[in-house]
Order: structure tokens, then sequence, then C-alpha cells
């Protein structure tokens, strides 16, 4: 192998390099601040995050637990679906992501329920994800209607 080749050769391996840290760093450094159900990447760690920390409660395909509206012995309510047969999509991103990350007695004060606060558990481009995917599974007119609740609250 001449010098020269060796230096071509380099000077590709460190081109190719590059290009792929710059790549890699974009796609980990750009965190989301709202939901995207239509980036494919977001919506797979977003699957990947439910997986893990919803799905036991909210079910592995969004159905939520049996009898979701009937008050358990306890007064609380089983955890609800996520899909479009439940209420996720009746608020906004916003309402969604304080619940999911502050806990819903902190906007509901006095509020009792099995859902725990995902502060410091999960960050917010990992609820963002949660979110993203979540609302991926909904059909067009019900996103229309949950986008126009974001339109409106500040």
């Amino acid at each position: 192998m001449t010098p020269t080749t060796r230096w071509v050769i380099a000077a590709g391996t460190v081109g190719v390099l590059v290009g792929v840290g710059t790549v890699g760093w974009l796609g980990t450094h750009t965190e989301p601040t709202k939901p995207d159900p239509n980036s494919a990447s977001l919506v797979a760690r977003g699957k990947l995050v439910y997986a893990q920390q919803c799905a036991s409660c909210h079910g592995a395909n969004l159905e939520g637990q049996p009898n979701w509206r009937e008050r358990l012995p306890n007064g609380r309510l089983p955890a609800p679906p996520h899909d479009a047969t439940g209420h996720t999509w009746h608020h906004s991103d916003k309402e969604l992501f304080e619940m999911i990350n502050h806990g819903i007695p902190e906007i509901v004060p006095g509020y009792q329920t099995d859902m725990p606060k995902y502060e410091g558990v999960l960050s917010a481009s990992d609820i963002w994800a949660v979110l993203s995917f979540i609302e991926s599974s909904w059909p067009p007119v019900i996103r229309e209607r949950q986008q126009r609740l974001n339109r409106r609250t500040p």
C-alpha cells in the first residue's frame, strides 16, 4: 500500500466517522419538546418506554384495565385505555405531560389514583416519546380533535 493510498483510506474513514458521528449526534441530542406521532423514531422509542413503564397497568395494546370507568373497592379508578376508546385524547399534550411527570394529584388536588408520578423516573424526552406512541394509534379524526385542544391550551 502506498502512502497516498493510506492517506485516501484514512481520509475516507475519517469522513465516514464524522458523518456517522454527526448523524448520531443529531439523532440523540435533538430532544423532543412535544409529541410527534408521525416520527417513526420517536414512536419506536415511545413504544419501548411504554412497554417498560406503562403497559403493566394501561395494557400492552393501550387497552387499559377492565371496567376502567367503575371504581375499585378503594375508591380509585382502574387505569384507562390510551387508545381511541379512552379519554386520553380529551386532554392537551401539555396536560398529559404534567399528569405523567408530576402526577394527577398535583394537578387535581385531592384526586386519588394508583398512578405514580414519573418525575425523576422518565426524562421529558421519554414522556414526549410515550405520548408520540400513544397518539400514533389514534385515528385522524381523534388526532385532529386533540390538536384543537393543543391550540387552545397555552
